[in-house]
């Protein structure tokens, strides 16, 4: 028989654990990303793997002539990396945190997206170390050339 105390610490356990599912509800819903990638990279693997542990839907296509590709894609030549990624709209160049694409994808800005240059040592697919510091740039639209959207590995990365 259950007496009234077990039934009350069930009962806030249940209510917990409803809060914590809203809690997880209410967190970035996985949309479908495009990711184009240079030919034989395996750190786009390691972000896309990344990507699909999140519970992402990832198509991978190959680039075949990068340089003109993503320049197609809106992807501004100071701002290249080895992957592409297009989703809802925005394009995400290189090794960009989730943290920030979330950002991006649920506050909707306007801008074009969002890009990590070159290949940051411990950026996403590339080792993953949550202390790793480089910027995320936020280009096109109201970024224009660029400015800097995110500044991972610090206490504050979305402050001015």
């Amino acid at each position: 028989m259950t007496d009234r105390r077990r039934f009350l610490t069930l009962l806030a356990g249940t209510a917990f654990a409803g809060s914590t599912l809203s809690l997880s509800a209410r967190a970035a819903a996985p949309v479908d990303l495009e990711i184009f990638k240079s030919p034989g990279c395996g750190c786009c693997e390691g972000w896309a793997d990344l990507a699909r542990a999140r519970g992402h839907v990832v198509t991978m296509r190959e680039f075949t002539d990068p340089d003109t590709e993503k320049a197609a894609l809106g992807v501004p030549g100071a701002l290249a990396s080895c992957h592409t990624v297009r989703a809802e709209g925005y394009v995400f160049e290189g090794h960009v945190p989730f943290e920030a694409l979330d950002a991006v994808l649920r506050d909707r800005p306007a801008i074009a997206g969002l890009a990590v240059p070159g290949m940051p040592m411990g950026s996403p697919g590339m080792g993953d170390d949550p202390d790793a510091r480089f910027d995320v740039i936020a280009f096109g639209g109201a970024a224009g050339d660029g400015r800097v959207f995110y500044r991972a590995g610090t206490a504050t990365p979305f402050a001015g």
